[in-house]
């Protein structure tokens, strides 16, 4: 399995002017770690993560530390700026790391392990196509251990489901992970009602190569607003 098999294509994203109260909401509403920031022409800048968040919200930090640390230390003009920016661009990390589309899942897993981080965005031709987060990466190791499992006919069809979702239930398909192999189907991911479940299971039974579907979808939980 690789990248394209598990991503989420249909990515939650700010631009470089949205701000902090905006990307907090964001990350609530859609049960998210972190978020890309994309520029003019769709090129990915940066990425917001609850971590830079937390910096720019506990801005204070600098009070509580040792008054003969501080005198020490001097001032960085750049921890300045993540801990009292505003805006996305002001708080965002820069050193961005991607992947492709190919890439192995096992491959991906070690990238995550290595750099500490909890999802990271797929990129083709300078464009973001989706993002792979740990939760995806379990869902495909689930499945199968073998790349060779997924086929061209298992992309075409997982694309069919999360179009036939996407155009006629009224789902959020950023909050499922549909996986498919050998035409057997898995739902992962969130939804708002029992009725919202069932019409993403209908959805994928009616797409045209589909052997089995196994319906693992859950519900948001209560207080996390809709979108």
């Amino acid at each position: 399995m690789q990248a394209a098999d598990v991503m989420t294509q249909n990515v939650i994203t700010v631009s470089p002017d949205s701000e902090v109260r905006e990307i907090a909401t964001l990350l609530l509403e859609h049960g998210i770690s972190a978020v890309p920031v994309v520029g003019d022409g769709g090129k990915v800048l940066g990425i917001v993560s609850e971590g830079d968040l937390m910096r720019r919200v506990e801005n204070d930090t600098s009070s509580r530390k040792s008054w003969w640390l501080r005198l020490f230390a001097g001032h960085d003009a750049a921890d300045y700026v993540k801990s009292h920016g505003r805006r996305a661009s002001e708080i965002m990390t820069r050193d961005l790391i991607t992947i492709g589309a190919d890439m192995p899942l096992h491959k991906i897993s070690r990238l995550l392990e290595k750099h500490r981080i909890k999802r990271v965005p797929v990129i083709k031709d300078d464009q973001l196509v989706g993002i792979v987060s740990r939760s995806n990466l379990l869902r495909g190791f689930s499945v199968s251990a073998t790349e060779a499992s997924v086929s061209a006919d298992d992309r075409d069809i997982r694309e069919a489901i999360l179009k036939e979702v996407d155009d006629k239930t009224g789902v959020l398909s950023d909050r499922l992970n549909i996986i498919v192999s050998e035409g057997k189907v898995q739902l992962w991911g969130l939804v708002e009602s029992q009725q919202q479940k069932m019409a993403v299971q209908v959805a994928a039974e009616n797409t045209p190569g589909v052997k089995e579907v196994e319906n693992n979808l859950g519900f948001v939980p209560r207080g996390v607003g809709a979108v």
